[in-house]
């Protein structure tokens, strides 16, 4: 059962939220320290400690070298593709911020302004980060995998004053030119003029001389550090974006204040980590886990963040998270179920963890994807440490369901993300919102208000959040999420219910590739699915239906397809499976059973839909997509 400790702290973030996130917020250094907890003024819009003001980088930073820790390593980059080692202390990391922002500053960029960050898995990126957050501004990373269009689609939405980017970035077979789709994506969003500021990096044929953008060491060179600008909790530190099933994507709206106080809590209170600790996201500064626990948690914890650059094999073998925890006395270990699955595809007996002392490894915490209870199982006996399976998402910026180490160790269950976190008021409904029973599979809602740190809104759009997240089920969150309670209240998440799908820890639309796809001039109809991927969690499979007499090789269709969602939504959506059928299952009122097929593709059982509007394309599609292994499945 849950131990006292977890229950009486869940229970008091829900009985009584004023108090309880008033007396988290002490953990903050605030200018003005709020009175209030709760803004339900614009209820279903909330706002977390209104009447406070804060600056989120100067808690990151500055309070930590004011304490006299100015000397405790705050950032350490490690980069396996280069070679390139650095440590930076609270110090050395506050000082080139304030350079930085001294040169956002006097390139114009204010309170509130907008920069779009473009870059690798290099310092310049935390540092660019957490510059704009000093002054008041709002950061919009993307990541650096993402094709033009996909970077125009994200600079047209939030309106920036400038971007910072890098030359390029450097994977284990190719380098990765930026500079030329910056300057197609500027050009796509019609704001080719747009400031742009490079930081060089040797390797790579375009500079930023030759678009006439601006140099970031020159600009550094002369710069005058800015200050801290204080802000109200409420205003927005960050935009980011997430899969829109169609159209311009969702652009998730983070605030200062109560984001900064979610994130120091869960620092001490799921990770167990704190000053003088070491703590590693193997993940990207270009998504949500990359936000929180390589930049801002572990800094505003006064901790220590390591900034890998790299992979989780291939750089230069298996045994390169091993060498990273041991070369730098890493603690508690934050990655993907991904990463794990490669590691062990290599080295299934982890013969190379035997030449790396890894015994400062306390925690290994996972997310991104549902950890299987093969690799959990593996993972925990070849470590010897607790394997921790989280549940969170972009939109709510840390875990909805976890183990809360810091708090209680409380039984860690393989297939379960754990218990729901303070302030998640989590359910299980059916289709009409009521409650189900224990052990019954159902929609995983969460009450309102949602806690601090999670979305305010999406970005320039209250009626698109209301309307994607909070109409489905009255006075809930939808989290597109379907899974089931145990009896001792821990939750299995069992998948998606919309099409977003999970591609190595990545969260893609399948509906934008089915738009990609179905610009070609062979193509009637398709679908997109996310099949079962025992390295990557899920993988997106193309299914078209061709136009009535054309007469096109399979192979050379799926390799023009392939190169178009390439070059749409980029490499990282690893979209390489196409298949020609006759049609796609169908109800009545035109919508395709996605879930159905994937069903089928994968080998599981199914169920048709009484509403089918030609079961005989089921029978159609067996022999097509059913794995030639597998068990005949259940009609319905």
């Amino acid at each position: 059962m849950i131990g006292n400790s977890y229950a009486d702290t869940y229970q008091a973030s829900l009985a009584n939220a004023e108090e309880f996130w008033l007396g988290a917020a002490a953990g903050i250094s605030w200018a003005t320290f709020p009175h209030r907890a709760l803004d339900a003024e614009r209820a279903p819009l909330y706002g977390w400690f209104p009447d406070g003001t804060l600056n989120t980088a100067y808690n990151a930073l500055d309070r930590h070298v004011e304490a006299g820790r100015g000397s405790q390593d705050a950032l350490i980059y490690d980069s396996a593709m280069t070679g390139a080692r650095r440590t930076y202390s609270y110090a050395d990391l506050t000082g080139l911020v304030a350079d930085f922002a001294g040169v956002l500053r006097d390139r114009g960029v204010g309170k509130g302004d907008r920069v779009v960050i473009y870059m690798p898995m290099i310092p310049e990126a935390v540092i660019a980060m957490l510059a704009t957050a000093r002054l008041g501004a709002v950061h919009s990373v993307v990541f650096g995998g993402f094709a033009p269009k996909e970077l125009a689609a994200r600079i047209r939405d939030a309106g920036p004053v400038l971007v910072v980017t890098a030359s390029g970035g450097v994977e284990p077979a190719r380098r990765v030119e930026y500079l030329p789709a910056v300057a197609e994506a500027l050009t796509l969003a019609g704001v080719p003029g747009l400031p742009v500021i490079v930081k060089a990096r040797d390797g790579f044929a375009s500079t930023a001389a030759d678009h006439g953008w601006l140099d970031w060491d020159g600009q550094m060179e002369g710069a005058r550090p800015a200050a801290p600008v204080e802000v109200a909790a409420t205003d927005p530190l960050y935009i980011l974006y997430t899969s829109g099933t169609t159209g311009t994507p969702k652009g998730v709206v983070r605030d200062n204040g109560g984001y900064a106080v979610a994130l120091e809590w869960t620092l001490r209170n799921i990770y167990g980590a704190g000053p003088g600790d070491v703590m590693w996201t193997a993940s990207d500064v270009g998504w949500v886990v990359g936000h929180s626990y390589i930049v801002y948690g572990p800094l505003l914890a006064g901790a220590t963040t390591v900034l890998y650059e790299g992979k989780p094999v291939g750089t230069p073998d298996a045994g390169a998270f091993w060498r990273v925890i041991r070369d730098h006395g890493v603690n508690v270990l934050f990655t993907a179920p991904t990463a794990l699955r490669a590691i062990r595809k290599a080295d299934p007996e982890l013969a190379l963890l035997r030449g790396y002392d890894i015994s400062s490894l306390r925690t290994l915490f996972t997310a991104g994807e549902r950890l299987d209870t093969d690799t959990f199982h593996w993972a925990a006996r070849s470590l010897g440490v607790p394997v921790v399976d989280h549940w969170w998402q972009t939109e709510t910026g840390w875990a909805i369901c976890a183990n809360p180490r810091g708090l209680e160790e409380l039984p860690i269950k393989a297939g379960s993300p754990g218990v729901p976190m303070p302030g998640f008021r989590l359910a299980i409904v059916d289709g009409m919102g009521a409650d189900v029973g224990p052990g019954v599979e159902g929609n995983i809602v969460l009450g309102l208000p949602l806690p601090p740190g999670t979305l305010t809104t999406l970005w320039g759009n209250d009626e698109r959040f209301v309307s994607s997240y909070l109409q489905a089920f009255e006075g809930r969150y939808a989290t597109g999420d379907s899974g089931y309670k145990d009896s001792d209240g821990y939750v299995y998440v069992m998948g998606r219910t919309d099409d977003i799908i999970n591609v190595a820890g990545h969260r893609l639309s399948t509906g934008a590739m089915e738009q990609v796809i179905g610009r070609h001039p062979a193509v009637a109809e398709c679908a997109v699915i996310g099949l079962a991927d025992p390295l990557k969690g899920q993988r997106p499979s193309g299914y078209v239906v061709l136009k009535s007499g054309v007469d096109l090789p399979e192979d050379v269709l799926a390799a023009e397809l392939v190169a178009m969602v390439r070059q749409d939504i980029g490499a990282v959506a690893d979209f390489k499976h196409v298949m020609v059928v006759e049609a796609l299952p169908k109800t009545r009122s035109g919508k395709i059973l996605r879930k159905t097929m994937r069903q089928i593709a994968d080998g599981g059982e199914y169920s048709v839909p009484s509403t089918i509007e030609d079961a005989g394309v089921i029978d159609q599609l067996l022999g097509t997509l059913r794995p030639r292994n597998a068990e005949p499945g259940k009609g319905g």
